[in-house]
């Protein structure tokens, strides 16, 4: 109950966060005097709606979006009454058109950053001295209770599981393996690394406690795993001793901030955020083929993108599991990616209509300093060839991401 909860709890967030992208579009338009006819929640019927002034605001049936009209985006829009001809939104300045046009993911950036000054003080960020690859820090482990022969990462300890090996020799929690039958370990991959290179069996294992340096004999187990770096390749027998990572004592995950003092963290995290952002979008091309493999039977890459659908479904899994930083983060990294998505320079995108009106500012000025007559407006309908392709690339990969999170979720939790 408390997953389907969360999923509503989420897909509410995201139809708040796209009505208000549109309010950001309304409210420049009308600050500008541009002429606004309709603001609407949703699509399709209409279910409700009132008038102010000029314009008509509602909802639809259909919740899974929003719109607002404003008059004239086009010089080929035919949608201006005679007597508001100087209220057409393309005969406003290029600058103004900009800031109405780049509003809607401004507002996206600005739910991002309230909501990430929000957890910096509540439930923490997280901290950035950390690698970003786990395997990357020191041998602290974690004792497991038992170690699964078989290769299931989904499957955890039952009854006639065999112990961990670590356990049964005496290591606890917290001890920093140093060593295997002499070989130096500095970080959990090595650890691992190294475990996998010495046949099942007894081994000598060097590790600290307290600081204090001790050894154990420990008798490492025979598992079938896939090859290091090929988590889809077939499972061979190696070593284990039943152990997982644990940060060093002391080490937090998140680190809690004053008011103060989440404002810098705040804008160091928006940085990061935004080049990991970037870099996920240059990655896209590469994922399709991950992501159909998803759909054909395969194991489903974390790396993949994943739709509202199933970002909805992940959020639910943070409610049902209490873990509200990961439902915030998904909240942040949604409005985030967004907002930049948004703001790409292609038709139909806000960032097309800004980088048209652009290259129509440039081009009056090149024009007017070698002496040619202005050329005018950007005719739109011979760009709606680029722009229903661009339109058909992007449904089609939304589609294939939301059937991906129907038939082959990814899930954080097992």
């Amino acid at each position: 109950m408390k997953e389907i909860l969360g999923i509503l709890a989420f897909a509410l967030l995201i139809l708040v966060s796209v009505s208000l992208h549109e309010a950001g579009h309304m409210a420049t338009a009308k600050m500008f005097g541009m002429k606004v006819t309709r603001f609407f929640v949703g699509f399709g019927p209409t279910l409700w709606s009132f008038r102010r002034g000029e314009t008509e605001y509602g909802v639809k049936g259909i919740p899974l979006g929003g719109f607002v009209k404003i008059v004239g985006m086009t010089a080929q829009d035919d949608d201006v009454e005679p007597g508001d001809e100087r209220r057409a939104m393309w005969r406003y300045p290029v600058w103004k058109r900009t800031v109405v046009m780049s509003a809607g993911s401004a507002v996206h950036f600005l739910l991002a950053l309230v909501a990430t000054w929000a957890m910096a003080m509540t439930l923490g960020l997280p901290n950035r001295d950390l690698p970003d690859d786990p395997a990357a820090l020191p041998a602290y482990v974690k004792i497991s209770e038992c170690v699964v022969v078989a290769h299931d990462p989904a499957r955890s300890c039952q009854p006639g599981d065999p112990a961990s090996p670590a356990g049964a020799a005496g290591l606890r929690d917290n001890d920093r393996i140093t060593a295997i039958d002499g070989r130096p370990v500095g970080t959990f991959g090595d650890l691992l690394t190294t475990t996998r290179t010495v046949p099942p069996g007894p081994v000598t294992i060097s590790f600290e406690r307290d600081g204090q340096p001790r050894t154990a004999r420990v008798d490492l187990a025979a598992v079938q795993r896939p090859p290091a770096g090929d988590p889809a390749g077939a499972p061979r027998t190696v070593s284990a001793m039943g152990v997982g990572l644990t940060l060093p004592p002391g080490t937090k995950t998140m680190i809690t901030y004053g008011p103060g003092a989440a404002v810098g963290a705040t804008g160091d995290f928006t940085g990061f955020l935004a080049g990991k952002t970037v870099e996920a979008m240059k990655r896209f091309p590469e994922k399709i083929p991950a992501l159909w493999t998803s759909l054909t039977g395969g194991e489903r890459d974390v790396d993949t993108p994943i739709s509202v659908v199933g970002a909805s479904r992940l959020g639910g899994e943070a409610v049902a599991h209490d873990a509200w930083e990961m439902f915030l983060f998904l909240f942040i990294s949604l409005n985030f990616f967004v907002g930049l998505f948004n703001l790409l320079p292609l038709l139909p995108l806000d960032g097309g209509h800004i980088a048209i009106s652009w290259y129509e500012k440039l081009r009056s000025v090149v024009y007017a300093r070698i002496g040619r007559r202005d050329p005018g407006r950007v005719d739109y309908a011979k760009l709606m060839p680029l722009t229903y392709g661009v339109i058909l690339i992007f449904g089609a990969f939304t589609l294939l991401t939301v059937a991906a999170d129907i038939v082959n979720p990814i899930t954080m939790f097992r």
